[in-house]
């Protein structure tokens, strides 16, 4: 009875993380307040950077503001779901630290591929790093601050974002293994990293063949046949 409370309580709290993340922060500002539609620009994603590119500074801000809140609601929300209730598998215990990585991680997973947009969305960047914000605020701060340098000194932000989660990822494995860190968050930190260079594939490809566009260069406008398809960010 116990594990069937436990599992509809860390399904309720993936449903609500997924459909948080799937809230089109940066379609809606863009639409509502430069009359942008952010898929018809650039790669057509409704993340920060594309937002900053076709809409402007102001609305990329605000929208990756509210992509970070996705995020940290979905990890403050499972924790008020799952209490302080646990479930022991076999030598294993399940708490609510494990529910709160499953609804951040669903959370991402409903930035990059929401139900609202077919399946499609944005590179999920700055929800991961909201989850972190809930989970352990120094690690957000570790590798935001290596995504910004990054971005920075290479005016790069697909290289930056990736330097910034792999770092999070880097920093999680000594600070488990040595520190007896919960293994949750290195969970959070590897299948996070995971999902979020398979979102940035394309990047990497332009970055390796010198072709990957600039901070500060303006997004060019395409017409999608579907808003699925991938263009150069």
């Amino acid at each position: 009875m116990i594990a069937a409370m436990m599992i509809a309580r860390y399904l309720a709290s993936m449903l609500i993380g997924y459909l948080l993340g799937s809230i089109p922060w940066g379609l809606i500002l863009a639409k509502s307040m430069a009359g942008v539609d952010v898929r018809e620009w650039g790669s057509g994603k409704v993340g920060a950077t594309n937002v900053l590119r076709s809409a402007g500074k102001k609305v990329a801000i605000l929208s990756g503001l509210l992509d970070i809140a996705k995020g940290s609601l979905a990890v403050i929300i499972a924790g008020l779901i799952i209490g302080k209730s646990y479930m022991a598998v076999g030598n294993l215990g399940f708490g609510p630290l494990f529910g709160q990585v499953l609804a951040g991680l669903s959370a991402v997973a409903g930035h990059n591929w929401s139900v609202f947009l077919k399946f499609h969305g944005g590179s999920g960047v700055a929800t991961f790093f909201g989850g972190w914000l809930a989970l352990f605020p120094m690690v957000a701060l570790f590798g935001g601050e290596i995504l910004v340098l990054g971005a920075a000194s290479t005016l790069f932000m697909s290289l930056g974002s990736i330097a910034g989660v792999i770092g999070t990822y880097a920093i999680m494995i000594p600070l488990t293994i040595l520190n007896n860190f919960p293994i949750e968050y290195l969970l959070y930190a590897l299948v996070g990293t995971a999902m979020i260079l398979y979102t940035h594939r394309g990047n990497i490809v332009r970055l390796f063949k010198g072709i990957e566009r600039k901070l500060g260069q303006k997004a060019d406008k395409v017409h999608l046949p579907s808003v699925g398809h991938k263009k150069k960010t």
